[in-house]
Parts: structure tokens; C-alpha cells; sequence
């Protein structure tokens, strides 16, 4: 298994618009002709303060939180994806909800 990752930004553009929005793309889409389907969840995404880098183990924390409960504000996806909280509704970064790739 690999060791878990979490990266809300790529050289200062939000995930989404890099992973979607980008030449990354069109690897994406060719996923299937290099890795099997997923059955278990290997991406988890949440909320973190400006500063704090995660460690593996809370990771796996949140994707266990995942795997149990679905998406909720504390662990989500980019297919179900929670807003940043605190922000004004107008300026939170919710630009995951857009896009996709088949």
C-alpha cells in the first residue's frame, strides 16, 4: 500500500484545477491502461490550518472515517466534496465540485 498523501495545492493552484484542469488530464483519463479499479477508498481529503502538514497516521485516521461513515465534512472526496469552513459562502473553495473526468 502506498503511503498516503495529501495535497490541496500543486505549486500554488488549487488540486482540482491541476488535476482536471490541466496537461495532468489527459493521463487521467488513460488510468485504466495502467492501474486496476480501487475497491477501497485511496484518496482522502479534509480541512486542515495554514501550516499544518498532516502525518500518515492521521491520513489513515481520515480514510478509515471515509470507509466507515461515506463523506462527511472531516473526510471527503472530490465526488463529494465539504466546503472550507469559516470562509463567507462566496469565497469558499468549492471549485472541486466542477469538472470530472470519466
Amino acid at each position: 500500500m502506498a503511503a498516503p498523501t495529501h495535497h490541496p495545492y500543486v505549486r500554488g493552484v488549487p488540486l482540482r484545477e491541476f488535476v482536471y484542469r490541466s496537461g495532468h488530464v489527459e493521463l487521467l483519463r488513460r488510468r485504466r491502461e495502467w492501474f486496476e479499479t480501487m475497491v477501497q477508498a485511496f484518496m482522502v481529503s479534509w480541512w486542515i490550518p495554514a501550516g499544518i502538514v498532516p502525518t500518515v497516521d492521521q491520513a489513515l485516521a481520515r480514510r478509515a472515517q471515509l470507509e466507515a461513515l461515506g463523506p462527511t465534512p472531516d473526510a471527503f472526496t472530490c465526488r463529494a466534496w465539504f466546503p472550507s469552513p469559516g470562509l463567507p459562502a462566496e469565497r469558499r473553495d468549492d471549485d472541486c465540485q466542477t469538472g470530472g473526468v470519466g
